[in-house]
């Protein structure tokens, strides 16, 4: 049996990774410190093809045995999540990808960083294609995952050139679906959990900035795709299907049955002003693109939300 080890594995992004590997026949290992994730979204898995190892990777990492695949998912990732662990935002992007990549040069498996959309910062171009180097400001409260996912990236490159690993480096654009959390700080998540309580939905700025929203399940497949590709990438991954923070504020509470109304707040600094993949790259090298509409999406996550409002 091929055998994976998904760092972040108890994560919103992680857990579904878990679940396709588990899927598709794989023995996995999960690694998590439990910062952000929670070993609730794996429990049921636990026993069945899964094994989760409480861990902090920044300090050292250990798996006897075969390893195939290797998915750095390991990250605070949302802005609420980041600023409030700087420190370990920035350690987990560099000894846990240090780390990470040293398993995967010790076990020759194939290495997948999930880096993001924010290595561009708040660009100057618009789509964002791979070859752009992006627009970031390193001494911002922001920079902590910013650069964190920079060096991630060059440590990657650096372990391919220098030591022959096979990497894939993902470029996560926002992601939403089930298993996110009620108070994680994404937009999506505030504005689903405002919206089904009733209360009055927080949008930043006046709402023009735009967002680029990617289902996960579309994700992981790409995701996956991306594990077994000989590739390194970067590779955009993210639907670019653009709409505006207010017209997405506007979308869950019409979805959400709510009569909510719609307050402003100050924008938070170096937020970015646009955002939406350029996914070229994506559909010739892995022939993959995003399937699920933002409309049809919303649907499918909003029933998770209410359950979790009502536990």
């Amino acid at each position: 049996m091929r055998r994976v080890v998904i760092t972040g594995g108890a994560g919103f992004l992680g857990s579904h990774l878990t679940r396709r590997f588990l899927t598709d026949g794989y023995e996995v290992i999960v690694l998590d410190s439990l910062l952000t994730g929670a070993a609730s979204n794996i429990e049921d898995l636990l026993g069945y093809g899964a094994k989760l190892i409480p861990i902090d990777i920044t300090e050292y990492i250990h798996v006897p045995g075969q390893v195939d695949l290797v998915l750095h998912f390991a990250s605070p990732a949302s802005p609420l999540d980041y600023l409030k662990f700087p420190i370990q935002t920035l350690k987990v992007g560099a000894l846990g990808t240090h780390h990470a990549l040293g398993l995967a040069k010790d076990k020759r498996a194939r290495f997948v960083l999930a880096s993001t959309s924010e290595v561009y910062g708040d660009p100057q171009v618009h789509p964002q294609p791979e070859s752009y180097w992006g627009h970031v400001n390193p001494v911002g409260p922001r920079g902590v995952y910013d650069e964190a996912k920079r060096f991630a990236e060059a440590m990657v490159m650096a372990y391919h050139r220098s030591h022959g690993v096979s990497v894939g480096i993902a470029r996560i654009f926002n992601t939403y679906g089930p298993r996110m959390r009620l108070d994680d700080g994404r937009a999506f998540a505030a504005f689903a959990s405002q919206a089904l309580a009733g209360r009055p939905v927080t949008v930043h700025g006046d709402g023009t900035q735009t967002r680029s929203l990617c289902y996960v399940d579309d994700l992981v497949e790409g995701i996956t795709r991306l594990a077994h590709a000989d590739v390194p990438g970067p590779i955009n991954l993210g639907n670019p299907e653009e709409v505006s923070i207010l017209e997405l504020a506007q979308l869950v509470i019409k979805a959400a049955g709510s009569d909510s109304e719609v307050v402003f707040a100050p924008r938070p600094t170096d937020d970015p002003e646009v955002r939406r993949p350029d996914i070229t790259a994506a559909r010739k090298v892995l022939g993959w693109e995003p399937k699920v509409s933002l409309a049809e999406g919303i649907e499918r996550t909003l029933p998770w939300f209410k359950e979790q409002l009502g536990s």
